[in-house]
């Protein structure tokens, strides 16, 4: 296991689609394990494999509290097959150090996806749940957090975000 690099908005990479999974090989699994272990090293609830530049459509979600053992779900080729309800919920995102805004989502959603073991399941998901498995699936096709901001929220980001990355480009 690795913990990887995770990259940070304005990185092109971030907006490539990510490519179905053909088969869960040996290399995917551990693609999952490095995933998991970025994730908690960051520290985050959800790291879609974009992120950390693999193109590949799988993320990994672990919503439990400090004080609660792990709760880590590994989504492969997820897509979301049901919608109810509508919530405002305050997200946060590892490709956005320091960046929160509230964003409309579904209150519930449904996803199939395969499992670490390339097995199919189905998840109903609410809350927290359903907000991280919607944010993650947007970022395997190539939609970020900016982009379901407000127009002058979308500019100040925007800019504090190149601002922060020509910084660290400057120090390397």
């Amino acid at each position: 296991m690795a913990v990887r690099t995770i990259l940070h908005y304005p990185d092109p990479r971030l907006r490539e689609k990510a490519r179905p999974v053909a088969e869960v090989t040996p290399a995917i699994k551990q693609l999952v394990e490095d995933m998991a272990e970025t994730m908690y090293a960051a520290p985050g609830v959800g790291l879609a494999a974009t992120q950390i530049g693999e193109p590949h459509r799988i993320f990994v979600i672990d919503i439990a509290s400090d004080d609660e053992p792990s709760q880590l779900r590994v989504f492969i080729n997820p897509e979301i097959v049901a919608r109810d309800g509508e919530l405002v919920w305050e997200e946060g995102c590892l490709s956005f150090p320091g960046v929160t805004e509230d964003i409309d989502r579904a209150a519930k959603v449904r996803v199939r996806a395969l499992d670490a073991e390339g097995k199919p399941f189905e998840l109903d998901c609410e809350e927290l749940l359903a907000v991280a498995v919607q944010h993650e699936l947007d970022h395997l096709d190539g939609v970020l957090m900016i982009d379901r901001m407000g127009a002058l929220k979308k500019r100040i980001v925007d800019r504090k975000m190149r601002r922060r990355e020509a910084s660290r480009s400057a120090t390397r």
